[in-house]
């Protein structure tokens, strides 16, 4: 033995590079839900909307009461349509008097 003592410099500039890249991954991973589309299936699977039925968010589709794509004849949801379709289906709150 040396008779040095282990510094602990290297694990500070460790922790700041796992941290940059986590954060690196979660802009990409943002940038990628924003992009990516779900299938109805996908949206009722992680309750993404309220439907419980795929079959009921589909006839909803059809109607055109619900923010969708139409991709080449299929039904898909992006990001942004399930941000809107939330903000379509919120309720504001009463406002108390008295």
């Amino acid at each position: 033995m040396t008779g040095k003592k282990a510094t602990r410099r290297h694990h500070s500039k460790l922790k700041r590079l796992i941290a940059a890249s986590a954060a690196k991954r979660e802009a990409t991973d943002q940038l990628e839900d924003d992009v990516r589309r779900r299938t109805p299936e996908e949206v009722v699977e992680k309750q993404l909307l309220p439907y419980r039925s795929v079959r009921v968010l589909k006839q909803r589709c059809y109607k055109r009461e619900v923010w969708h794509h139409n991709d080449g004849g299929r039904i898909t949801f992006t990001a942004d349509d399930l941000r809107r379709e939330a903000e379509r289906t919120a309720v504001e709150p009463f406002e108390k008097t008295g």
